[in-house]
């Protein structure tokens, strides 16, 4: 569809950025805070540790400053769990606690909005060890967690999002560590542990609506559209089945408290069905979200088959990197010739984008703001400690564009906050992957002096955020 004339971005629309504990804060085992499985995973020796990261714990306030500089309207942060209860649950650590309202206070004497994510990958070890996910009791500690931050920050917190890219964690759960190597069963395990992480999910969104009326709350998935590899049927078959098993079984059962019946009978056919009780699903369609937040970096592609001409190698490649959780009875990753890739080999699909928004909106009606969108590169730090990002700026002036002409077909978005606000250690390539307006002067094992360098696209987003939008393109002053 062609608009002869565009919708405006919203006015208060909420301009912003992300970053989530793990990758940013360091301090891992500084005043009380408790090891997450983070902490403990292991990765390869060529990249950093999460131990510094970017300093954030200490340099809040620098950052802070930054972030206003900028213009952000809203700041996408995660509370460490770990950090306010070192073994997940009983006693309250008083030390981490206070961090998150300096922080938080830090963020309101800049008028910037905070916007919570609960949980962004790092469970706490202590309930790791007990069986994490796959414990029913890890949900009532969740509770608990989210009831202690509502009560701790409700006053100043406005924006809260649940679990962070919870379908990642199933579909991709040997890599991001809620499955540890050697589960017997994994796949009906993860899919066990997802009905828990939704039922989770469903208490704290259920708590938020009781104890802050005022506020609003919603999952934040990682969603993409998912493309047929032809017009063959089984092709468009095959996309179907993709589709609600990677996007629509977890935002069905987080907006409308059932099953998605394609990804109901997936589980049924491999014997991965979660048991389940009434009672646990009468907790499910109680617990709903105000709205959804969503993370958008590429679009899939996917067949029944590999085509004849494929690269079979560099399909799989692909699947490990961006579909997750192949199984080749229902679908198989194929490459896509109509779109380029980044350096680290993914897709650059800003229409995807366009498309995800209207998806999600047709399906839900419920408002959306984007918490993730970005462009991971090697930045390169020149004379003067200028960081010349023409591609970055490239790539999120592409998905802007097609942002608005989202709202231009009706969609209701509310925000936007890509990924990052400023340089940090990306879960499996470090900090060399940088996807930050601000630099953080390090590389994977030497500190150096952790200083922060304005990018360019610093510039160019102070501008677009001054504008409300419309001025993305042109020459940026630098």
């Amino acid at each position: 569809m062609k608009h002869q004339q565009l919708t405006p971005f919203p006015e208060g629309f909420l301009w912003g950025a992300s970053t989530s504990a793990y990758q940013v804060e360091g301090a891992w085992n500084e005043d009380g805070k408790g090891p997450s499985v983070i902490d403990k995973a292991s990765f390869s020796d060529s990249i950093t540790d999460f131990t510094v990261t970017s300093d954030h714990y200490h340099r809040f306030q620098q950052d802070v400053a930054l972030f206003a500089e900028l213009g952000l309207k809203t700041y996408r942060f995660s509370i460490a769990w770990s950090r306010l209860f070192p073994q997940g649950s009983g006693e309250l650590n008083a030390e981490g606690a206070a961090f998150y309202q300096r922080l938080i206070d830090e963020l309101r004497k800049h008028e910037i909005e905070p916007l919570v994510t609960l949980y962004h990958f790092d469970l706490p070890w202590a309930l790791q060890e007990k069986g994490g996910w796959s414990d029913p009791a890890t949900i009532d500690a969740f509770e608990h967690f989210a009831k202690t931050a509502f009560e701790l920050y409700g006053d100043r917190v406005n924006y809260w999002l649940t679990i962070n890219e919870q379908n990642m964690m199933i579909l991709k759960g040997d890599v991001i560590g809620t499955l540890p190597p050697g589960t017997p069963d994994p796949q009906k395990t993860l899919y066990q542990q997802n009905h828990h992480m939704m039922l989770a999910q469903a208490k704290a969104m259920i708590a938020c609506h009781q104890m802050l009326p005022q506020a609003k709350i919603g999952p934040a998935p990682n969603i993409s559209c998912v493309y047929p590899a032809s017009p063959r049927p089984e092709d468009v078959l095959a996309a179907n089945n993709f589709t609600s098993i990677r996007n629509w079984l977890y935002l069905d059962l987080a907006c409308y408290g059932r099953y998605n019946a394609v990804a109901w009978s997936f589980m049924a056919e491999k014997g991965y069905l979660p048991t389940i009780t009434d009672a646990e699903m009468a907790i499910l369609r109680e617990g709903k979200p105000d709205f959804i937040a969503f993370n958008y970096y590429a679009s899939a592609t996917v067949g029944a088959g590999l085509p004849a001409d494929s690269d079979e190698e560099a399909s799989r490649q692909l699947v490990d990197q961006q579909l997750a959780g192949i199984d080749e009875s229902v679908y198989v990753g194929t490459e896509n010739r109509y779109l380029k890739k980044n350096q680290f080999n993914w897709y650059i699909d800003p229409v995807g984008f366009r498309i995800t928004a209207r998806e999600i909106y047709d399906r839900y009606h419920l408002p959306l703001i984007v918490t993730e969108n970005g462009l991971g590169a090697f930045d390169e730090l020149v004379a003067g400690n200028k960081i010349y990002d023409d591609y970055r700026i490239a790539y999120l002036s592409e998905h802007i564009q097609q942002l608005q002409l989202a709202i231009s077909d009706g969609v209701d978005l509310f925000g936007y906050c890509p990924w990052s606000a400023i340089d940090l250690v990306s879960t499996h390539q470090g900090i060399r992957k940088r996807y930050g307006f601000i630099y953080v002067n390090r590389d994977e094992h030497d500190l150096k002096d952790l200083a922060r360098f304005k990018k360019k696209s610093f510039a160019w987003y102070q501008r677009v955020i001054r504008s409300n939008g419309q001025n993305l393109n042109g020459a940026v002053e630098y």
